[in-house]
């Protein structure tokens, strides 16, 4: 096991977000200038914050549908909750943006007998399935909300330049596959060369991965991305209702995703990244600040810290799966074939 994903390691990372935690509820409870912010905690609306915590684990638990749908349906769906829910752990706890939660699956499924191959074309696939709806929702709300045929305020120029970016995504990772489509390892590659040529044909066979588990309709998948994004931004909107009043739903699904940006920045959890960019996205697509940051605050709370504490349980849970020879052989039967 890397280092980084060693319980040990994790733990630290686990006690260090919680301690972080502290810090922030004291220095909002205590700092001068923050009068406004703390008057929305005080007449926050319970029920709604509650809620939050609920949509916010069904978008963690759709993760997992997605997941083993993606990388191999023969697996069971304790081991798939426990593998599912400690990558997202992991991708909240380690600072690399995001890559944690891929490094901790390719383990696990490398040390039951899958193929390397398949381990990386199928976490290059379960990347792009579940990034999909975020581009999607960019392409189709930006230009509604360009031209004021969705309410609320959006400026016309980000929105242009944000949709244009989705847009120049989408197509780069439809014209990867027939770029790429050629390199493959050579037998007389060795050191660098062989490792690049080897990530760039599984990230085109991960890409027609994506198209080929989407094509025929597996619905789990399918239902699986989509309740990913669409629990999550129903926890948004929800810690939004908590604390007075909810953006109109363009300008809020657009500042989510392209806040949620900010958690491309290698910081654990995305801790200031994703918090300042949703932050200044949703004042910048028409939230008062005081009523942003207190729904960013609720929002984040949910999302960091019910992967991190439902995932640290599962890491345990499944390093004891693995330790066991008898359960190993019972979970991966049959998985070295695929």
């Amino acid at each position: 096991m890397p280092d980084e994903l060693s319980p040990k390691h994790l733990a630290r990372r686990l006690i260090a977000l919680l301690v972080l935690a502290a810090v922030v509820a004291v220095a909002i409870s205590a700092l001068p200038g923050l009068g406004t912010l703390r008057q929305r905690f005080s007449d926050a609306d319970v029920t709604f914050i509650v809620l939050a915590g609920l949509c916010k684990l069904a978008s963690s638990l759709s993760n997992i549908v997605a997941f083993r749908d993606v990388i191999c349906p023969r697996l069971g769906w304790l081991f798939s909750y426990r593998l599912g829910m400690a990558e997202q752990a992991a991708n909240v706890l380690l600072p690399t943006g995001g890559a944690g939660g891929l490094a901790l699956g390719a383990w696990a499924l490398h040390r039951g007998g899958m193929p390397t191959d398949h381990i990386a074309r199928r976490s290059v696939a379960f990347f792009v399935i579940t990034s999909a709806p975020n581009f999607l929702c960019v392409l189709i709300l930006g230009p509604l909300l360009a031209t004021h045929v969705l309410s609320g305020h959006a400026p016309l120029w980000p929105t242009v330049a944000l949709t244009a970016l989705a847009v120049g995504s989408i197509a780069v990772a439809v014209a990867l596959p027939f770029v790429l489509g050629r390199i493959r390892p050579r037998r007389d590659d060795t050191g660098l060369r062989h490792k690049v040529r080897t990530a760039l044909a599984s990230l085109a066979d991960g890409i027609r991965d994506a198209g080929a588990l989407l094509w025929p309709g597996r619905w789990r998948v399918i239902a699986g991305s989509i309740g990913f994004l669409g629990f999550d931004i129903l926890a948004f909107a929800c810690a939004f209702a908590a604390c007075g009043a909810t953006p109109p739903v363009g300008p809020l699904v657009f500042g989510y995703v392209v806040g949620q940006l900010g958690g491309l920045i290698p910081l654990p959890g995305g801790v200031g990244g994703t918090d300042g960019g949703l932050i200044g996205a949703m004042v910048l697509y028409g939230a008062p600040l005081s009523n942003a940051a207190a729904a960013v605050v609720i929002y984040r709370t949910f999302q960091l810290g019910i992967p991190a504490i439902l995932g640290a349980i599962a890491f345990v849970q499944l390093r004891r799966t693995l330790r066991d020879s008898s359960k190993s052989a019972e979970i991966w039967g049959g998985l070295a074939e695929q």
